[in-house]
């Protein structure tokens, strides 16, 4: 796989080599579980995969490539380039601007623009709508163009279902930037829906079926339909994809789930001819970290800490799995856990900050999950692993640590 220039404060040392030790000892990735480094009086259970994906660092490459090569020049992002506050803080200290903020609110007029600057779109990509406006401003969007290729592949897929004539459900969150902007590129070839979950899948399964009444179903998802959507009609051909950051196995389930349904209505002869499978467009590195949680999960641990931005919808998935079995924090950084008896975290599904006193038991050795998302610099994750080695007495150095996980994975 490509190797990407990136700076070199996103990278550790110390997290880099536990990596690298796992993709020599298994490099088609066959083995998913986590990795035990064990200081003595504490133990970290390390996932197999986590941090930059692919997307991510080619669209670091290309954010701070386009800063390089155009002193003096305006640079704008349309909105955040990742979901993580270090990385996004970094660009906009190198002077990159932002047009929008995540949900789309306009932060720097279009009119103020102009064929003289420079636009990046961000790794979700963007709408059509929007590159509209920035076509007929003049400006070129090629060269510093970071869509995620696992993105493109989705409104690939989208296109090819449009093109048969299938109905496009999309697995994801609705004001997400890479669900608006999947769902519009969808709707150009397809009448297109957004669905966030399995409820969801089970309301429009009633409609189906002919269970629940057409207005019902067009105000319940009024903002998430694409315009002209007919029930009567766009329900007969239907294909699932997905936000590529969204649970894997969930898109999975959903999409079974209305195989079914299909089945139900339409009968085993002609399924193919109303159902459409699109597994292909889970991306790889979401699946591969979450399957590294699974595997983590096997494992018994003390507590979890996930590591990433608090709107990042990856970690989000990751910090919800880890919470079905045991005390969880998500922190955006070290600077979160005030000390070995305070943690500030993120309580995603109310919204807001926490504070949990005698996070860490007293016992020994105390075991530790740590991991992060696919938009966490490794860097992140060494330091929360830092700062919780600091409350521990008698500990091993990383370099002994390392020099033991060296030979292990070797044997």
């Amino acid at each position: 796989m490509k190797k990407f220039d990136i700076p070199i404060y996103y990278k550790s040392s110390f997290i880099s080599a536990i990596k690298n030790l796992r993709k020599d000892a298994d490099p088609r990735k066959k083995d998913f579980s986590p990795t035990l480094l064990d200081f003595g009086s504490v133990q970290f259970l390390i996932a197999r995969h986590f941090g930059f994906c692919y997307g991510v660092e080619n669209a670091i490459e290309i954010a701070y490539k386009a800063v390089d090569e155009n002193p003096g020049k305006r640079i704008f992002l349309l909105s955040q380039m990742i979901h993580n506050p270090i990385v996004n803080q970094d660009l906009q200290e190198k002077g990159i601007q932002f047009i929008m903020d995540t949900e789309g609110n306009q932060l720097v007029e279009w009119e103020t623009l102009n064929s003289n600057d420079i636009i990046l779109i961000p790794a979700f990509g963007t709408t059509i709508e929007i590159e509209e406006k920035i076509n007929a401003i003049g400006l070129q969007t090629e060269k510093y163009n970071t869509t995620c290729p696992f993105v493109e592949k989705v409104w690939k897929q989208s296109e090819k279902l449009g093109k048969t004539n299938h109905t496009i459900i999309i697995h994801g969150k609705h004001k997400h930037e890479e669900t608006r902007a999947t769902f519009s590129h969808s709707y150009q070839n397809a009448p297109s829906i957004i669905i966030k979950d399995m409820n969801d899948a089970a309301f429009i399964a009633k409609v189906i079926l002919g269970e629940i009444p057409a207005d019902d179903f067009y105000e319940k998802f009024k903002g998430r339909l694409s315009e002209g959507f007919d029930v009567e009609k766009h329900f007969e051909k239907i294909g699932v994809v997905n936000q590529t950051t969204m649970l894997a196995a969930e898109t999975q389930a959903i999409a079974d789930y209305f195989k079914q349904v299909m089945l139900q209505k339409y009968g085993e002869a002609t399924i193919k001819n109303h159902f459409a499978d699109t597994r292909d467009t889970l991306c790889y590195a979401t699946n591969d970290n979450q399957q590294a949680t699974y595997a983590l999960l096997k494992e018994t641990a003390d507590f979890a800490i996930v590591v990433g931005g608090y709107n990042s919808s990856n970690t989000s998935h990751i910090v919800e799995l880890c919470e079905e079995k045991l005390p969880t924090y998500f922190i955006s950084s070290a600077n979160e856990i005030e000390s070995q008896h305070t943690i500030h975290h993120f309580n995603y599904n109310a919204k807001q900050l926490e504070t949990t006193n005698n996070f860490i038991p007293e016992k020994q050795p105390v075991k530790i999950i740590l991991t992060s998302g696919a938009s966490c610099p490794d860097t992140l994750v060494d330091a929360v692993l830092d700062k919780l080695l600091s409350y521990f007495n008698n500990t091993k150095t990383k370099e002994e640590v390392l020099a033991v996980q060296g030979v292990k994975d070797k044997t």
